[in-house]
């Protein structure tokens, strides 16, 4: 049900690393996942530590679950002289490709502790259920 997206995430990262112009934002590191399914649902758990709820979008088009978050440098002005930047600043985008067995009509996310949290109801359709067998000998 979750195709990972992009193979060459890292080669894109070192690469960036390595010639991205000084003074600019840092390019933001992947945004970690995971995700499980129970018999009812399937959960996608994202790590996006220190923003705000207001900083993420949540945006579903189809079979595409699109994962945007913003973090700002937290200071900024003439009289700041930045030391040291190891946090990823910049735009983290993160698109997961859904099955059709899943109900995004009613799809719902919460936010706690730097975790958003995306939960996708699976379709009726879709759900295990048992099926009754007859014994056509006894018929």
């Amino acid at each position: 049900m979750v195709m990972r997206t992009d193979p060459f995430r890292e080669f894109d990262r070192v690469v960036w690393q390595v010639h991205a112009p000084s003074g600019t934002w840092s390019r933001p590191a992947p945004m970690p996942m995971d995700a499980h399914r129970t018999a009812t649902e399937f959960v996608l758990s994202f790590d996006l530590p220190g923003l705000s709820p207001d900083a993420i979008e949540l945006d579903v088009e189809r079979t595409t679950l699109t994962v945007k978050a913003e973090r700002r440098p937290p200071v900024t002005g003439d009289d700041v002289r930045t030391l040291v930047t190891e946090r990823p600043l910049g735009v983290f985008s993160r698109q997961v490709f859904l099955g059709d067995g899943l109900d995004t009509d009613r799809i719902s996310a919460t936010y706690e502790a730097g975790v958003l949290t995306v939960r996708i109801p699976l379709a009726q359709q879709a759900q295990p259920r048992r099926i009754t067998i007859t014994d056509t000998e006894r018929a």
